[in-house]
């Protein structure tokens, strides 16, 4: 279980986020909500659920 990723926000899309935790872009499904606090470049620190299907892994933050 990933409880958090802390970095810098490296994109935002429609309905995701890619946040820069130590050199690896962690891709996090994200609401509306959250998606319209993040900016390019700035530091963020997201809690995270994760959910495992036989096909994916998909973090939710």
């Amino acid at each position: 279980m990933i409880a958090f990723v802390s970095g810098s926000v490296s994109a935002v899309f429609v309905d995701s986020a890619v946040v820069d935790v130590g050199g690896v872009g962690i891709l996090v499904m994200c609401t509306p909500t959250t998606l319209a606090g993040l900016r390019l470049g700035d530091q963020a620190t997201l809690a995270t659920a994760m959910v495992v299907r036989e096909d994916s892994l998909t973090l939710f933050g």
